[in-house]
């Protein structure tokens, strides 16, 4: 096949970013709806409890292996092979690099799911010791991890197909995949779980889980055929290849298990603090995590395979252009994301949280801890899009050593912090550990040479700061004007927010706009 033929029939990296942000809000959309059916339909029980871990565990092993190190180090080296194809003429030295990945991989995870379904006893016991005083919770929990745990299996073979797509500029079956697990577990739910006896329907769930890791795969093949890249798995631990992403993986591997031991962290000092700390830092986050995942993860995800097929091409040059454009584009979306965040965090928990059992004060506790994290948001973007500048060049051990740096860090800020602030001081540690891993990850890109800014950015800096000042007084004047965060009604309180994020948006990019902007700015 004519790659650069294809290739040149894509869209820009614009194109692809919003098609992943687009398919990634869908999935967003649809996990909030997951989880409103759920609560609904079962609510919280032995059953649910028991669904959650048995879910939890597999989940944080696909974060671990699967989505994380294995993407950081394959999506290079395939990128890498992939060049050198093109150059040759054919894909055979390519293809046959997918063939015994995929056999490796396969057959290590085969072996991995055989001990965990065997072991699943034993899980739980480490993952959930507190079920060991419920009988019928555990052994519920047990049963569905064995139905859970061979999601990793198919989730992770998922992840290596979406890798290959996403190589070949292919976002969008990767970027849609994840909704099928939602529409999978929202289906179990309400057609599956009343099949199944009281205090067992929650057992429904987990063979949604299972159903939606096999379907997740099967979605993918077809357009890998249609690549003619349809793996024919080999195992092969001793091929070039396969070794090299073997290396790479292992400090990668490391860095993800870094930031896992950071949010451990950050939930034990939590735990210590007065009752509700968790929730309020838990809605807070989620609320930060909805600008980072739909664009700054998006357009990491985008420019990873851009990067490593311009390190593969060494043309340095096009490799900084590629991380320019990503940063300016982070900034137009991070700075009113991070502003809004802060001038009207009340306004958004109470119309999306204030029912129910969470009151007026937990509104404004989970307010101070979602201020101290949108004064990272930013950096947290950066990171997502700092990090693949390495990674395309084939070091992960880079980002790994800052990675412990800022780790250590945010124990330090979190000691300090926690008392004085309470849980905010928690959200502000990470925040502030954030943007030294941020700031370091981009001195370590210009002193290498590898990044060089392309003329504009005074420019660029002006708008956005003029543009946001602008956007950051009409929301707080709309937003100080409405009586109906607390006491109002839902549907009133829905109405307020959505004419404050419209006019917010709308003054954001009619400023912009004055200044100067246009769309064919956004273009790299």
């Amino acid at each position: 096949m004519n790659d650069q033929a294809t290739d040149d029939k894509k869209g820009g990296l614009l194109a692809s970013t919003l098609v992943v942000s687009g398919m990634t809000l869908l999935s967003r959309v649809l996990g909030l709806v997951r989880d409103v059916v759920l609560a609904r339909l079962l609510g919280a029980s032995a059953g649910t409890d028991a669904f959650f871990v048995a879910f939890r565990i597999p989940n944080f092993l696909r974060r671990l292996f699967a989505e994380g190190a294995f993407n950081q180090a394959f999506v290079p080296v395939l990128s890498e092979y992939r060049t050198r194809s093109r150059e040759e003429g054919n894909l055979v030295a390519t293809k046959l690099l997918i063939d015994r990945v995929a056999g490796t991989l396969g057959g290590t995870l085969a072996l991995v799911t055989l001990i965990g379904v065997l072991g699943a006893p034993l899980l739980i016991w480490v993952f959930a010791p507190g079920f060991g005083d419920d009988p019928h919770k555990r052994a519920l929990a047990v049963e569905m991890l064995r139905l859970t745990f061979p999601y990793l299996f198919f989730i992770a073979l998922t992840a290596f197909s979406g890798a290959i797509l996403n190589t070949w500029s292919r976002f969008a079956v990767p970027a849609f995949t994840p909704v099928l697990l939602n529409l999978s577990l929202i289906g179990c739910a309400l057609f599956l779980a009343p099949r199944f006896a009281e205090g067992r329907m929650a057992v429904a769930l987990a063979w949604g889980v299972l159903i939606a890791g096999v379907v997740q795969l099967l979605f993918q093949l077809p357009f890998l055929a249609r690549l003619h890249l349809m793996p024919v798995p080999r195992m092969a631990w001793r091929d070039e290849g396969v070794r090299r992403i073997l290396r790479l993986m292992a400090p990668a591997l490391f860095g993800v298990s870094v930031s896992q031991i950071n949010l451990l962290l950050d939930t034990v000092l939590a735990s210590l603090l007065q009752t509700g700390s968790v929730t309020w830092l838990y809605y807070s986050d989620r609320l930060t995590e909805l600008p980072l995942g739909v664009f700054a993860i998006a357009i990491g995800t985008v420019i990873l395979p851009s990067l490593s097929g311009k390190h593969a091409e060494a043309d340095p040059d096009a490799f900084s252009r590629t991380l320019d454009w990503a940063l300016r584009l982070v900034l137009l979306i991070g700075v009113p994301a991070a502003l809004a965040l802060a001038v009207i965090a009340e306004p958004l928990l109470a119309t999306l949280f204030r029912h129910g059992e969470f009151t007026a004060a937990d509104v404004l506790r989970s307010a101070e801890s979602l201020r101290a994290y949108s004064a990272g948001l930013l950096a947290f973007m950066l990171v997502k899009v700092l990090a693949p500048g390495y990674f395309a060049r084939q070091d992960t051990k880079t980002p790994v050593k800052i990675g412990v740096i800022a780790m250590v860090a945010n124990m330090g800020f979190n000691l300090a912090l926690v008392w004085p602030l309470q849980h905010a001081g928690l959200a502000l540690a990470t925040s502030l550990s954030a943007w030294l891993n941020a700031g370091l990850l981009f001195a370590g890109l210009r002193r290498g040479g590898v990044y060089r800014p392309r003329p504009g950015w005074a420019a660029h800096g002006v708008r956005l700061l003029f543009a946001g000042g602008a956007m950051v007084a009409a929301i707080h004047l709309l937003a100080r004007h409405a009586d109906v965060w607390m006491e109002g009604a839902l549907m009133a309180r829905i109405g307020w927010l959505t004419v404050i994020v419209l006019a917010g948006l709308a003054i954001y990019a009619l400023v912009l706009l004055i200044l100067g902007l246009r769309p064919r700015h956004l273009r790299r």
